[in-house]
Order: structure tokens, then sequence, then C-alpha cells
């Protein structure tokens, strides 16, 4: 057993080396997205595992079509003892638009108590925390009390794809009791929760091809059906004057929540929350629903990008060849996304103005995942969150996704438990992301405090 006294002075001790190791991960460029950064997420693939064997233990990169998972494991507690296996991702989202950064997103920058630097929150600093407390652990002597297993992916930002392919061959090697997923938000700042779910996901990009080239407005204007009116017509249709999504069978499956669900997964803000922190004055969703709703226990469909035509600075007068969309689908316990997937696109097939173009582009989709209050990871994870913090813990349900999560759980044959210490404001996937080392220590005293519980 290791006592949250003893964390607290092993971090205290070993703080700036901490800190060091944490600024080398973030200064490299992983993004998944581009191919332009594979050798550097292949680089930052290798730093682990180096990280993982200076701290004797056995790791490895595990090789995939496109990039390698870091695989870590220490099954010393024996096959009597329950094992634990953390997920988490080595790899960041683009860091664009460039110029809204206030310094350089690959150069960690401590300013005002916070650290920037693109992946600070999601997910280097949430998983480098967790690898520092099992490495406090085997630097305190301690037998570990649970065998534990890291799976760190490099395409979590990126559809997971190599691991999703692995996942059929790496059962055996990944198989767990516990799956902790170190990729959450706390409740707010002080005050930790366990995320006991996420949303699934669809994606889909399309495309509206008027004519084989871009016009001119006043020769052709008249004649040409402009396929940025065609593409805002058809987006238009996608749902009612109530907020509620027009195809055909997207809510088959969906439950209402009941009373003891929203009383177990709490919502840590109110509109007023949004309005203030964002500036957000109009509201999607369903209406009738509230935020808590529309977020954890309702499917959503977005529009994430729409374009087409001329976008630089004064004005181009051309009817665009095409138009462009790209959009996703949130989804939740009851809907298959493949199912969900064909009622799209058959609905947009349908409704596209005739003599226009499709393409389509769609892309892998997941469900949503759930786990359960009283899985034995999950009270350790409360327990040991609240000493952390000196705080009662909440139980939330993200509206995120994390697509690769039903299908690793479901592999593994492990209970899924989501902990982490992000905010809404860190800015994740947005300029000058941010974390700090007060809640980088509280996810470190945290996941070594919670090894001790279980």
């Amino acid at each position: 057993m290791v006592a949250l006294s003893e964390l607290k002075t092993w971090f205290a001790r070993h703080r700036d080396k901490i800190r060091e190791a944490y600024f080398q991960f973030l200064k490299i460029p992983s993004i998944s997205a581009d191919p332009v950064h594979r050798p550097d997420c292949l680089r930052c693939a290798k730093w682990l595992v180096d990280f993982f064997k200076k701290a004797e233990w056995h790791a490895e990169a595990i090789e995939t079509e496109t990039l390698p998972i870091v695989f870590a494991e220490d099954l010393t507690a024996g096959p009597d003892r329950p094992t634990v296996l953390i997920y988490g991702h080595y790899d960041v989202q683009p860091v664009d638009p460039l110029q809204l950064w206030k310094s350089p997103p690959f150069e960690p920058t401590e300013r005002e108590g916070s650290i920037y630097a693109r992946g600070a929150v999601d997910d280097k600093g949430q998983i480098f925390y967790a690898i520092c407390a099992l490495q406090c652990w085997k630097e305190l002597g301690r037998p570990l009390p649970v065998n534990v297993k890291f799976c760190i992916e490099g395409e979590e930002e990126f559809n997971s794809t190599g691991l999703f392919q692995m996942l059929p061959r790496l059962k055996s090697k990944l198989k767990a009791d516990e799956l902790l997923i170190v990729d959450f938000d706390s409740y707010a700042p002080n005050v930790p929760a366990v995320s006991l779910g996420a949303r699934g996901m669809f994606a889909l990009e399309l495309t509206l091809r008027g004519s084989n080239t871009d016009l001119h407005s006043g020769v052709h204007g008249g004649i040409a059906y402009n396929p940025n009116r065609a593409l805002v017509e058809l987006l238009a249709k996608l749902w009612d004057a109530q907020g509620r999504v027009q195809v055909p069978g997207f809510y088959d499956g969906v439950e209402e929540p009941s009373p003891e669900d929203l009383r177990a997964f709490e919502s840590a803000h109110k509109k007023e929350y949004y309005t203030e922190r964002f500036g957000i004055e109009a509201f999607g969703g369903e209406k009738g629903r509230s935020v808590h709703e529309a977020n954890c226990f309702r499917p959503t469909l977005e529009l994430n990008g729409i374009f087409g035509g001329y976008t630089g600075a004064g004005i181009k007068t051309v009817i665009p060849a095409a138009s462009h969309a790209k959009i996703t689908c949130r989804l939740v316990p009851g809907q298959d996304p493949v199912k969900i997937g064909d009622a799209v696109i058959e609905f947009i097939k349908s409704h596209v103005v005739k003599g226009m173009r499709l393409e389509l582009v769609r892309h892998k989709g997941e469900p949503a995942f759930r786990g359960s209050l009283d899985s034995k990871l999950c009270r350790a994870v409360a327990a040991a969150s609240e000493e952390a913090t000196g705080n009662k813990c909440r139980y939330l349900l993200s509206g995120g996704s994390i697509p690769v999560v039903s299908q690793l759980a479901k592999a593994t044959g492990a209970q899924v438990v989501g902990m982490g210490y992000g905010l809404l404001d860190d800015a994740i996937h947005a300029p000058n992301e941010r974390f700090d080392m007060h809640r980088f220590e509280q996810g470190f005293l945290t996941v070594g405090r919670a090894l001790s519980l279980l």
C-alpha cells in the first residue's frame, strides 16, 4: 500500500524532473491527422517506450499499418490478482489557426499558473500523470496490488485506425478486469469526477458538384444552380423548428433518461455558464430539453464544416463548381452507428437537388459506452479522488466520444471507468490549450492512491 502522504512527498521531491519530462513530451508535434507529422508520431511513441523502460517496465511499440501503439505492463501482482488496463493517447489535434496561439503550440510555456501547449491536457498531460503515478510505486519499492497494463495509442484524434485493426490480435495481450480511461474532465476546479460513459459517433463528408469548373456568376447566373445554395437547402432540412433531427429512424432505440439517471449523473453547468464563459447566446438541441439532457442523454447531428467557392478577402464573383460539408452525429446507447449512417445517407440522397452530383465519404462509426457505478475500480477512483482533492466526487456522462473504447472494452472483457482533471475551458482542440501542475498532481495522486484501494 502507498498512503496519500507518501505520494505527495514523492511528487514534491520529483516535481521539477516530472515537469521537465512532461515538457519534453509536449514538444513533440505528434499530429496524427497530418501525414507530414508521421515521423514526429513515431518519435513520440519511441520517447514513451524509452521512458517506460527507464522506469523498469516491460514496454514496446506495437506496429500497425498506420501508427504504433505503445504497450507497457507490470504483472508482478500475479495471476490471482485483478488486472487494470490504462488507456490514453499520445497523438494531438492540429494547431490551426496558428495565429491565435499566444505562444508556439509545441514550445510549452507556463504563464499565470497554466501550461500552454497542444496536448497539455488532451491527452499527454493526463496519460503522463498516470505513468508517473506507477513510476512512484516502483521507486518506493512497493509491490503493486494489481497487475497494470498501459495501452497508449497514436490515433485517437484520427479514428484510432491502427488500434481498431489490431484489436482482434491483441485480445490476449490487452485482457484485463478493469479499463481506466484517463482522458476526461473533472466536475469543476478541485471537484473531481468519475466519467461512466461517452457518446458514440458517426462521421460523413459530402460534396455537391454542379459543374466541371467554377463559373462566372454574371455570365452563368440564372443558368447554373449554385451548389452552395443546393447544399444549404439540403442541410436546412435535417432539423425541424423544434431542433429534432428529421432523418427517419434517427431516434430509434433512444430511451428517455430515468429520474435515477438524472440524479446519479450530474451536470456541472447551466446555460448561464456557457453564456458567460463562451459567449453562447443561441442554444441548440431539442427545444424543451435541459443542457444536461441535451449533452448527456440525447443524440445530435452537427455540421462541423461548410465550404465552397471563394472564401478569401474581398469578393470574387463565382458560382463554385462544388460545395462541401462535414457532418458528425453523436450517439447515445441504443443507437447503432451503422444504421444511423445508412439513414443519414439515404436522407441526403433523397433531398439533393436534381442534377447535382453527390459524392460521399463515410467514416467508421462506433457506439456509445457506459460503465457501472458498482464496479470496484469506480469506487476506488472516486474514493482516491476525494482524498486527492478534499472534495466529494461527482459522476458524469461525457457528451464527447472516444470511439475505440466500446470495442476495447469488448475485446478485453473489462469494466470501463473514466477519469480526468480537464476543464471545459482548457481549450482542447483549440488555440491556447492549457493544463497546470496543480491538476497534474491531483491526477497523479488519484491514480496512485486508487491502486491501493483496489
